[in-house]
């Protein structure tokens, strides 16, 4: 039985039999106060090269007709397994009608309904990717099966009904949009609610593109309007003159809504974005950045997956690589932007996921093996996100910036509104750049793993470079990964760093640019030259690999890393530091003293605020178990140290506040936490607002120092969505049995919550400080896990599989625990991969502790 599931070879098939040619959707949503189900009507009018079966696609609790062709099929027939069988005469021109009751959802797939706490309205939202238009209209839910699609809507008197095309006026509360262009199904649209707008235009060379933002009323005094247009005019701006084609839809409107389970989803011209992003508390600067590149990732879309879009979803890191690569592209480079350094920002944040996904036992190629949906909805990864990404920042370098977009326009030109592989953008590339891309293609997209980067430098006496080469490494695939290491081209750079006398800075006195291939690469151009003080391989992180730093160039670094005077330097630094931590290669007490002796000067928030989830995870997961408590007293007290010092009101401060609520202790630093929510406590500048209320009064929870009352009282301050999650957060983290009880039920045994409040309360569940409290549900969590991925839907069984998996308990029952439910279980493939995952993180912390107990003797935890 296929279940909701579709391989590979039946959309092949499917695609060769059938041309798609039009939708007309007729939902009855004026019902959607009270929820429930609603009437969805499909016509849809396809070809058929010949005659043969087929079927479409269809998840809804009751279907109740079903015509082919004029002619009546019962629907207790050909209904069954998320399929509406196809069969008889289908040679030629078809049209097919089908009438169904779908039902609304709260896990954020397919029609997702929502009420605000604050209004009591409803708010609804559609999520189609990546098979999920099949839960509000019959569908061939596959991307290269490409049509128009109409959508008529009868909604609650007034509401607002936002779809991909231009928003008409209604009658008689119905909502008649014409046609879109010839789309895919996973980027259709609905959104229909009360929401508050605001509008203006984008226009430029007589080009003129309405442009819509859109919220919840109970969000609107935090929407900043003008910034977000600012972005999205930057971004309009960049992409048409770098893609030299203008933007395909007839309007772009941008929806903040709630309980959304991804960053944002590209529906053409209808972008639905998570509303956290309206930000209701002060955030640092580095929170607008993720959000900008968010924005411009969505926008990059319009062009590179719903204009030109993938043929099947082996293809999907190209869509998300090429968006990823080119909104933080545009952040660095467009004109007035406010995030020059953006790739900093990316060899921080997006290399090192890229990096930890690389190297887990589900390791893939950038080009995966995508059999059916469900391999496909476990590969939205560091790979296919962020090593894509950094593999085409390479082939940017490789073949070079102009040719690179010049191929760029030239595939856009030739595929508009079709569907391609990934042979037709590399032939784009190869024509405009004169590069043979055959052999980079099958190192770089068809093979798994990481490559390690070494220096191995001889100096003479005087200092003086008398050989320099750059070992290359293919470390052995983890246990389990398919495939074998292979050595690859690397275009790098090379940059020589030393101290300025004048401004004590670290600057760069010397770069070169070259092709790594191979073990060893000699670099001629270096011998003859004095000796830097840091030498660093893959300056400006032109290339995608581990980069080890000499002895020389760590030591000094490990003194005056906080020094280079330019910010990727010293994240490529500080991400190799990481990196080296969690391979065992650095002791967690001597990444700890690296972090404390260099994050005083790091000016780049972004990285500051990376630097303290690493150290919390290495504090916890990596360290000498009995040197934890007292590396965590070390780590607060410099985090409370921090806040004192730092500039008031500014973004370091809120960052080191954060921290330091993460991890209070004593029960000074607790009183103070509980001064400063009642106010008989403050520090100047620092502004205690509702998220960072929030911060506290988790963490006052999660010591015992909080419970319901005090959480209930903070909750009527704050009585809105977010402040719901916030309270389950809070309540989930009590170190009681009787908490973690009704958190576990909660979750576990029943089905009722939202899938951002699941999220809350597995997010209070799961606490550092709790592992005696947490180790009976380790047996719990493998007893259920299977029952619950077999039972929910995708997004709400995969937070539960990953959420509770027993991660704090770093030992080696967890691995045999592990290993026995995999050997037994019978998982499913995607299941089985998400378990894996998270042995590979228990299996990475036990090494890691071993290498800081090793340590130990010879480095007090207090230095």
């Amino acid at each position: 039985m296929p279940g909701t599931n579709l391989t590979r070879e039946e959309a092949q098939q499917r695609a060769k039999l059938l041309t798609v040619d039009s939708y007309e959707i007729d939902l009855d949503l004026s019902g959607a106060v009270e929820g429930g189900t609603y009437r969805s009507v499909t016509t849809v009018r396809f070809d058929a090269a010949e005659n043969g079966a087929s079927f479409i696609d269809l998840v809804a609790p009751a279907v109740q007709e079903v015509v082919l062709n004029g002619d009546s099929l019962d629907p207790a027939e050909v209904f069954t397994d998320s399929r509406i069988a196809l069969s008889g005469i289908l040679e030629g021109r078809n049209v097919l009608r089908v009438v169904a009751d779908c039902a609304y959802t709260n896990t954020g797939e397919g029609l997702h309904r929502f009420v605000d706490p604050v209004d009591q309205q409803a708010y609804l939202y559609t999520q189609f990717e990546v098979p999920d238009a099949r839960r509000v209209f019959a569908s061939f839910e596959q991307p290269d099966l490409k049509a128009t699609f109409q959508f008529t809507v009868k909604a609650p008197s007034g509401w607002t009904v936002i779809s991909n095309s231009p928003t008409p006026e209604p009658k008689d509360d119905v909502w008649e949009f014409e046609p879109t262009p010839r789309i895919s199904t996973y980027i259709t649209a609905l959104i229909l609610g009360p929401y508050h707008s605001v509008h203006s235009v984008y226009e430029k060379d007589g080009q003129s593109v309405p442009l819509g933002i859109y919220c919840r009323p109970s969000l609107a005094q935090y929407l900043d309007s003008d910034a977000i247009f600012e972005v999205t005019r930057q971004g309009f701006a960049w992409f048409q003159e770098k893609f030299d084609y203008a933007y395909p839809f007839k309007k772009y409107d941008q929806l903040f809504v709630p309980e959304f389970n991804a960053g944002a989803m590209e529906n053409a011209g209808a972008v639905t974005i998570r509303d956290q992003y309206v930000f209701r508390s002060k955030v640092t600067d580095a929170a607008y950045e993720v959000r900008a590149e968010t924005i411009l990732h969505e926008l990059a879309h319009m062009w590179f997956g719903d204009l030109v879009t993938m043929e099947w979803w082996n293809d999907l890191w190209l869509n998300e690589s090429f968006a990823t690569y080119t909104s933080i592209a545009c952040q660095a480079y467009a004109p007035d932007s406010r995030w020059p350094h953006s790739w900093t920002t990316f060899a921080n944040s997006m290399k090192t996921w890229a990096y930890r996904q690389d190297q887990l036992p589900s390791t893939h190629p950038i080009m995966a093996t995508i059999n059916d949906l469900d391999d496909v909805l476990v590969n939205f990864d560091g790979i296919t996100y962020a090593k894509g990404a950094s593999v085409l920042k390479q082939l940017v370098a490789y073949v070079g910036e102009d040719e690179f977009f010049r191929g760029v326009q030239a595939y856009f030109k030739a595929h508009a509104y079709g569907n391609t592989q990934l042979s037709d953008l590399l032939g784009a590339l190869e024509e405009t750049s004169g590069r043979d891309l055959g052999t980079w293609s099958q190192k770089w997209l068809q093979t798994a793993g990481i490559n390690i980067l070494r220096p191995e430098i001889e100096t003479d006496a005087n200092g003086v470079i008398t050989a320099f080469a750059i070992r290359q490494e293919a470390p052995a695939l983890p246990a389990g990964a398919k495939g074998e290491p292979t050595l690859r081209p690397h275009r790098i750079a090379v940059g020589l760093y030393d101290l300025d006398d004048d401004s004590g800075k670290l600057v760069r006195g010397e770069r070169i640019e070259l092709d790594v291939d191979g073990e060893l690469t000699e670099v001629p151009e270096l011998v003859g030259k004095r000796r830097a003080a840091v030498v660093l391989l893959n300056d400006d992180d032109l290339s995608y690999a581990k980069v080890r730093l000499d002895e020389q160039s760590l030591a000094f670094v490990t003194e005056h890393l906080g020094d280079f005077e330019a910010s990727l330097p010293r994240a490529l630094c500080w991400a190799s530091a990481w990196d080296m931590t969690r391979d065992a290669e650095l002791a967690t007490r001597d990444y700890l003293s690296l972090v404390l002796s260099g994050i005083g000067k790091e000016s780049d928030i972004g990285v500051v605020q990376s630097l303290h989830r690493q150290v919390l995870t290495a504090v916890e997961l990596y360290a000498d178990p009995n040197a934890r408590e007292a590396l965590l007293t070390r780590w607060t007290d410099a985090t409370l140290a921090h806040l004192r010092s730092s500039e008031a009101g500014g973004d370091h401060q809120l960052a080191w506040a954060r921290a330091f609520a993460a991890t209070a202790r004593t029960p000074e630093q607790l009183d103070l936490l509980e001064g400063l929510l009642d106010g008989r406590e403050s520090i100047e500048g620092l502004a205690v607002d509702t998220e960072l209320r929030w911060s506290f009064v988790q963490r006052l929870a999660a010591v015992g120092r909080f419970d319901d009352a005090e959480i209930t009282s903070e909750y009527e301050r704050d009585k809105t969505a977010a402040g719901e999650r916030h309270a389950a957060t809070a309540r989930a983290a009590r170190p009681t049995d009787e908490a973690k009880a009704e958190a576990w039920a909660s979750v576990v045994e029943s089905d009722k919550l939202p899938n951002a409040v699941q999220e809350a309360v597995i997010g209070g569940f799961v606490q550092y400080g709790q592992r005696e409290l947490l180790a009976p549900y380790t047996d719990k969590y493998f007893e259920a896990v299977k029952g619950v991925w077999d039972s929910r839907s995708h997004e709400m069984a995969q937070q539960i599989a990953v959420g509770l998996y027993p991660s704090l308990q770093v030992s080696a029952d967890t691995l045999a625990k592990t290993d026995e439910w995999l050997a037994s279980a019978e998982p499913s493939a995607a299941l089985r991969r998400l378990i894996s995952e998270s042995r590979s993180g228990v299996e990475r912390a036990l090494k890691a502790q071993a290498a800081d107990t090793a340590a130990s003797a010879s480095t007090p935890t207090g230095e």
